[in-house]
């Protein structure tokens, strides 16, 4: 088995995770790779006791690769994403980070996932992404303009509120006064659109919710949809450029282009574990159930 191993920064916890990781693959002759600007971040902070093998970019992520291990929060998970894009590596997320929705996976079960892995005892969740494109001029703000949590466009340089005209399949639904708007896939659901009063989806459910950013028409509400909609946008506001976010990516983007946002043609796989499921993991993030009268 080879894994990949990625990550983005060095915190108190890291070199304990990559320990384990190292200990339970090399007991089982499990191959690991890591990422070459992680693993500079590693070999500074002296982690490594011999050489490690390492990869740079998409390309060397060939069909070798059964695995793509990140370690961090569900920034990086996002981060990872933009590296597997289409090749159906399926990702485990190793939770170094705060809250840890995609990254579910805790330190001090580091082996015992890994161990999963080498049985087979896991399952995999097929997420949904979303994919951008931008007319008349391009935006391109990845490699692929997809994004697994949220597109987002909102306003630049201002204070004052945008105006979203939202067309669905080429019918208009309205036009939002707001800070912007969240389009967003299940697995984002639990992200920037439930910051902004917006559902909180299952992971496999086939669909995407609209979510309003602080709209001053007080009657609107979060919208879902089926994630075979096309969305238009078209935003007018008093600055001449509005943002688009594909999760952690950024843009400015011109007023006269309009946003169309779509599913994307391929799929994200997450690893799921027995004992780290999405509804256990709503219990323990969001505190369900964390009530005397349970």
């Amino acid at each position: 088995m080879k894994l990949a191993i990625y990550g983005q920064t060095y915190q108190q916890n890291t070199k304990d995770i990559i320990d384990r990781i190292l200990s339970v693959t090399q007991k089982n002759n499990a191959e690991v790779v890591f990422e070459a600007n992680y693993h500079a971040i590693l070999s500074e902070n002296n982690v490594f006791a011999k050489e490690i093998p390492t990869f740079s970019n998409h390309t060397e992520l060939n069909d070798g690769f059964d695995f793509f291990i990140s370690i961090g929060g569900d920034g990086t998970m996002l981060r990872a994403a933009t590296f597997v894009k289409n090749k159906n590596i399926p990702i485990v997320g190793i939770n170094a980070g705060r809250l840890g929705f995609l990254a579910n996976v805790q330190r001090e079960s580091v082996e015992k996932s890994i161990l999963f892995l080498l049985e087979g005892n896991y399952k995999v969740s097929e997420r949904t992404l979303l994919s951008l494109e931008c007319y008349p001029d391009p935006c391109d703000i990845f490699d692929l303009n997809v994004a697994l949590n949220e597109i987002t466009v909102s306003r630049k340089n201002t204070t004052s509120m945008i105006t979203i005209e939202t067309c669905l399949n080429g019918e208009y639904l309205t036009s939002f006064w707001a800070d912007g708007l969240i389009i967003s896939t299940p697995t984002g659901s639990t992200g920037y659109n439930l910051s902004c009063g917006g559902p909180v989806i299952t992971p496999e459910s086939k669909c995407l919710v609209i979510t309003p950013i602080a709209p001053h028409n007080l009657n609107v509400r979060p919208l879902v949809i089926c994630d075979e909609t096309e969305i238009k946008l078209k935003v007018s506001g008093r600055e001449p450029q509005f943002l688009v976010s594909l999760d952690s990516g950024t843009k400015a983007i011109d007023n006269e282009n309009e946003i169309h946002i779509k599913k994307a043609p391929f799929t994200i796989n997450m690893v799921d574990f027995p004992e780290e499921g999405f509804l256990k993991t709503l219990r323990n993030k969001l505190l369900w159930g964390e009530d005397k009268r349970n």
